[in-house]
This record gives C-alpha cells, sequence and structure tokens, in this order.
C-alpha cells in the first residue's frame, strides 16, 4: 500500500486512521489497472494476494470480477501466497523500498517494528527481493513492480530486466510528488499488458543454494528469541543467521523469527 500513488503517511495505511478507507481505495483502484492491463494482454486467469498489514485491504465487491482475491492473514507464503509453478508472471503493485532507503515513502522491511536489515547470500534485500526469491523458486518471473521512485529504481538493480512504473518521486519518509492517480492507472494498465505481451523477456529471480539468510533485529532481546529456534545462529546482540538450501524453509523460519520477536511489542 505504500507504493500506492497519493500515499504519502501511516494516517492512510494504518486501519481505523482518518485516511485509511480512502488509501484502500486508491489501492483497489491501482490493482484493478493492472488486472486490466493483464488481461489485455493474454491473460486467462489472474489471482490478487493482498499483502499490506492485515492483508485485508482491498475492497472485493471493487474488484474487477476476472481476478479472485486471496485475503486476511496469516498464510504461510505471506505477501506470496497462492503462487506456484503454474503461473507465467508476478506482478508487485505499490511496494515500497526497504528499511533505511533515502527518499523512500515509509521505508521498512516486512515490519518496521521489528526488522532493521535483511540480506540473502550478502545481498541487502527488502520486500521486493525476497518476493521474487519467492516467485523464482516456483520459476515464475517477477515483471511488474511500480511504487516510488527508490523502489523502483531498488527494483531495476535487483531484478534487471523488469518492467516499473512511477507514480510517485518521493522526496522523502513522509513526502512525494505524485502524478494523478487517473494517470497512475493508465500507466499501470500499459505496462502490464506490455510485460504479458513480451513474457520471452524476463527471467526467474533466484538464489543459489545454499541460502544464507542474515537478520539484523531492532534490539537484542528479539535476537535473544530467534535463537530459540533450531539451527538458527546468533552473530552479534542483534544480528541471527540461517542458512538451508531451501529458500521456502530459509522464508518461513524468516517469517517465524519475525512474529517471534513482535511479541516482545507487545
Amino acid at each position: 500500500m505504500e507504493g500506492i500513488c497519493g500515499v504519502v503517511h501511516s494516517d492512510q495505511t494504518n486501519p481505523g486512521s482518518r485516511e485509511y478507507e480512502r488509501a484502500c481505495k486508491l489501492m483497489t483502484s491501482e490493482v484493478n489497472a493492472a488486472i486490466e492491463g493483464a488481461i489485455i494482454g493474454g491473460a486467462d486467469e489472474i489471482i490478487v494476494n493482498d499483502s499490506h498489514g492485515s492483508m485485508r485491504n482491498i475492497i472485493i465487491e471493487d474488484l474487477h470480477p476476472k481476478a479472485k482475491l486471496i485475503t486476511g492473514s496469516p498464510k504461510v507464503l505471506s505477501m506470496m501466497a497462492g503462487i506456484n509453478e503454474t503461473f507465467d508472471a508476478a506482478f508487485f503493485i505499490g511496494y515500497h523500498a526497504k528499511f533505511g532507503s533515502i527518499n523512500a515513502i515509509l521505508d521498512h522491511t516486512i515490519s518496521g517494528s521489528v526488522v532493521r536489515s535483511i540480506s540473502i547470500n550478502g545481498l541487502s534485500v527488502g520486500e521486493v527481493g525476497i518476493n521474487a526469491g519467492i516467485a523464482g523458486y516456483y520459476n515464475v518471473p517477477v515483471v511488474l513492480v511500480t511504487g516510488d521512485s527508490t523502489v523502483v529504481e531498488e527494483a531495476k538493480s535487483l531484478l534487471g530486466n523488469v518492467m516499473t512504473v512511477k507514480v510517485k518521486e518521493a522526496f522523502g519518509r513522509y513526502s512525494a510528488l505524485c502524478i494523478h492517480p487517473s494517470e497512475a492507472r493508465e500507466l499501470i494498465k500499459s505496462a502490464a499488458k506490455s510485460a504479458l505481451e513480451n513474457l520471452s523477456k524476463f527471467s526467474p529471480f533466484k538464489f543459489k543454494p545454499p541460502i544464507k539468510l542474515n537478520l539484523t533485529f531492532m534490539n537484542s532481546g528479539m535476537a535473544d528469541l530467534a535463537t530459540m529456534i533450531p539451527d538458527v545462529k546468533r552473530i552479534d546482540a542483534t544480528t541471527v543467521e540461517y542458512v538451508s538450501d531451501d529458500y521456502l524453509k530459509c522464508f518461513k523460519v524468516l517469517r517465524v523469527m519475525i512474529y517471534l520477536a513482535s511479541t516482545l511489542l507487545r
């Protein structure tokens, strides 16, 4: 949601906040634009996976009728729930940059109160890289990423050949120069269509085994809890490491570590 055109503050992304419902409408409309473009581009099945916060943000009655919606949480594959080897492509709509990025709207990585940084095989990654790795596990390429200027550059740098749509130029964490939402929708629709019409130009993004996952928490107590998980190794006060030949196993351990650490915030 943080990468949706017009969204720049947590008042818009947190349920119950004064602008949240409006942001949900903006989010649903950008998703619909991607769906429309995908249909024109030849898609015969479209699964939308709501991936922000509680994962109950997309307004289902306003969603394009040709799409199906995965909503709610927790989900085993979280933001990538529903994916498997039968899919031809993945779109990342309304994405945000990883924690610590400069000029990035509401930058964070999975949990802003828990995660300081994540690296996989020595590569610093945010949600774009982590989720692209899941798609790649199933040999599915990420062909479109939309969001602010910083996440677009993050995606290009990481994924190489990927279609992107910049819906706003971030001036900081809470401000951006936004194009009109109708223009954003048209750009997303066009990019989605073009991406599916040129699928042969895209390749799945994969991490080579063994997969070495490093997670740095916001405080040492969170790392204390993570080391209770078998095979999780303490690196320093706030950083832990987990190694496996299976990317999905690494991802699941990552999610459990974050969920466990979040109990300290209650």
